[in-house]
């Protein structure tokens, strides 16, 4: 054996063993694609705005729920700079797919469909269903398949949404379905009379109940679940990676276990408005989608 390839050899053991000692920087530089991340101190993160999960300060600062989970887990990486780019809920995973950005931070729910694309990180939330109608509720809309006894009902949703796909498999035509944007939009559109109600997660509707940001709207009570509500693995949120990007999935599980374990997770969660219920207990990405 010559002296390059003994080299060559020893070169790969040091290696090996300056990532186990090193921890989470291990874990990323293992990864070609993560070094460039950790060089340029850079990680691109995509939202959607829909408080309380992810929106913009009036000063234009990000945050919410995910987003400011993503900093803490971001720091503890060693990552120094986060680069922020908003897009429709509807096409965040086509601009993770194309590499526009590295992470979603989003509200986005863990589905069986969506993990054919993408990764998930392992949960950051467990939330029910909720419905918006106009105020006083002149449909009596208690449930999104009441949406089916009456064709005149338009129901409103987030394009890409777990919502939409719920509607999609009652059986709603999509005659009485309108996608849109964004919850804002989607509010102006129950307003207006375009939709009679708008379908969305319990925590957005009660942070707009919160924030005064109901307008002529209000929430559909009494409010009856979906039947995936009661499968035991719906509602689940967390974060989306490409599915090339093991190793920085890795790591961010590993930074984002350490992160929920401390205060700082549960500060989070009551600045933004999210119960005790509401935590995602011990169920883990695997679990959920298995069932």
């Amino acid at each position: 054996m010559s002296r390059r390839t003994l080299a060559a050899i020893a070169a790969i053991a040091v290696a090996a063993l300056l990532a186990a000692a090193f921890g989470l920087h291990g874990i990323l530089t293992r990864d070609r694609s993560l070094s460039n991340i950790l060089g340029s101190g850079t990680i691109r993160i995509g939202y959607a705005v829909e408080a309380p999960y992810a929106f913009l300060l009036p000063g234009g600062q990000v945050t919410g729920q995910s987003p400011e989970l993503a900093k803490r887990i971001a720091a503890k990486l060693g990552i120094g700079r986060i680069e922020w780019r908003v897009a429709d809920f509807g096409a965040l995973i086509t601009e993770l797919e194309e590499g526009r950005i590295d992470v979603i931070a989003a509200g986005m729910f863990i589905t069986p469909g969506r993990a054919k694309r993408i990764n998930f990180s392992e949960p950051i939330f467990h939330v029910a269903q909720g419905l918006l109608v106009t105020k006083g509720n002149p449909h009596k809309l208690t449930a999104y398949t009441d949406a089916l006894a009456d064709s005149g009902v338009r129901m409103a949703a987030l394009t890409g949404s777990v919502e939409a796909d719920i509607l999609r498999r009652i059986g709603l035509p999509e005659s009485q379905m309108i996608l849109v944007p964004d919850a804002l939009t989607g509010r102006v559109a129950v307003e207006s009379g375009v939709a009679d109600a708008l379908a969305l997660s319990s925590p957005t509707i009660a942070w707009m109940g919160e924030h005064e940001q109901l307008g002529k709207t209000e929430k559909a009570q009494p409010f009856k679940q979906p039947e995936e509500a009661h499968t035991g693995s719906a509602g689940y949120g967390a974060f989306a990676f490409r599915k090339g990007d093991k190793k920085l999935l890795q790591a961010w599980n590993t930074a984002l276990k350490d992160t929920m374990a401390g205060t700082e997770y549960q500060d989070i969660m009551h600045r933004f408005g999210f119960a005790r219920g509401e935590y995602p207990g011990t169920k883990s990405t695997g679990e959920i989608l298995a069932q």
